[in-house]
């Protein structure tokens, strides 16, 4: 399953060194506006415990975890909506993935320049949203104008039914708002606004904080991050702090020395870590396993999958000549020590085709084609 997320902030922000630390490459960071004109894409690996866990216990031959694909994309400037800076290749970039992890500078330097000459995060994420807002509102106003004539001569059903959601979400988009806060809309018709209108305000957000250093270990007297915070939870959406240029010093240590760094810093899991498993979260996606001696595979489904099609993720033969899972909790597992004694306990069962998998399920699928 290919997840993407956008990476995007204005320019100068932090964008290229975060996506340096997260897949530990080396892009361009230089301190001008536009150092990233093509995004750049890399696959990160989603942490998780619990494979750790099965493949100390299985010990496979090769151990598989789940992965997300990062995209860092050319910082927005004011007009991007209209093509100003390289706007239209930003948000055509944006609109490919499926979630938008949005940077915001939360620190001061005379060293690096800021597009707008001064730190302020709330007009920051502003700027952001009055951009995709102003591009969203050009799609909506394009397919309003094409269903009026089917609206007010044949009354047509659907039409009728997306126009009531477009004029919602023509006003919403007008006062500069995401279309993910319009209020005036129920879930159904939000849910419908996603699968069918493919807006850039109507994608998950997940805000990342860039803070200093000296911040970083204290947050609650940092006013930068505490706006951005603010925002984040007046939204719904979620906020993680970050000091982008730690963690890309953290990530061009050894796993011994991360270990050893993260420690000092009295922390359990680098900021990264806590990112990339919020941005996994953030699409509603879990994550089954399969485990072996050959190999242990964390797999990612979206949440409220059925056995099925859980199983043609794995291959497409695999659901089409679906039989049955045979299936435990991880945490059975954990608990019990070893798959014999989950047997002897009566916790492997064998669920069908109606069976929603859960996250953390050990499964083996039987099929026959």
């Amino acid at each position: 399953m290919s997840l993407k997320a956008g990476i995007v902030g204005l320019p100068n922000v932090g964008k290229s060194t975060l996506f340096n630390a997260i897949t530990n490459s080396h892009v361009e960071a230089a301190n001008y506006p536009f150092a990233t004109i093509k995004p750049n894409a890399g696959v990160v690996v989603v942490p998780d415990e619990r494979l750790d866990r099965l493949s100390a216990a299985f010990m496979p031959e090769r151990t598989i975890y789940a992965t997300f694909e990062f995209f860092d994309i050319a910082g927005l400037v004011k007009g991007a909506s209209k093509g100003e800076g390289l706007g239209n290749q930003f948000l055509a970039a944006i609109r490919e993935s499926d979630a938008i992890c949005e940077v915001v500078r939360c620190f001061e330097s005379d060293e690096i320049i800021h597009v707008e000459s001064s730190v302020d995060p709330a007009r920051d994420i502003d700027i952001i949203d009055l951009e995709l807002a102003m591009a969203d509102l050009d799609s909506v106003n394009a397919r309003i104008a094409k269903l009026t004539p089917k609206v007010r001569i044949s009354k047509e059903k659907t039409a009728v039914y997306e126009m009531a959601i477009l004029e919602e979400l023509a006003k919403t988009l007008g006062e500069g708002k995401p279309a993910r806060l319009c209020s005036a809309l129920n879930e159904e018709q939000i849910a419908y606004a996603k699968k069918n209108f493919f807006l850039l305000t109507l994608k998950p957000i997940l805000y990342v904080a860039n803070v200093s250093e000296t911040d970083y270990s204290d947050l609650e007297h940092c006013a930068y991050y505490q706006v951005v915070a603010n925002i984040a939870a007046e939204q719904g959406a979620q906020c993680i702090p970050v000091s982008c240029q730690i963690e890309y010093e953290i990530s061009q240590l050894s796993k011994e020395d991360r270990k050893e760094f993260l420690a000092e810093l009295g922390a359990e899991e680098s900021g990264l870590d806590k990112l990339v498993k919020a941005a996994y979260r953030l699409l509603d996606l879990c994550t089954f396993f399969t485990v072996g001696k050959d190999e242990c595979r964390a797999w990612t489904y979206h949440d409220g999958m059925s056995a099925p099609e859980c199983a043609g993720i794995i291959h497409t033969d695999f659901q089409k000549g679906f039989i049955k899972a045979e299936i435990y909790s991880c945490e059975d597992f954990f608990a019990l020590g070893s798959e014999a004694a989950v047997k002897e306990a009566g916790k492997l069962r064998q669920e069908g085709k109606d069976y929603r998998m859960k996250d953390g399920d050990c499964v083996f699928f039987r099929f026959n084609v």
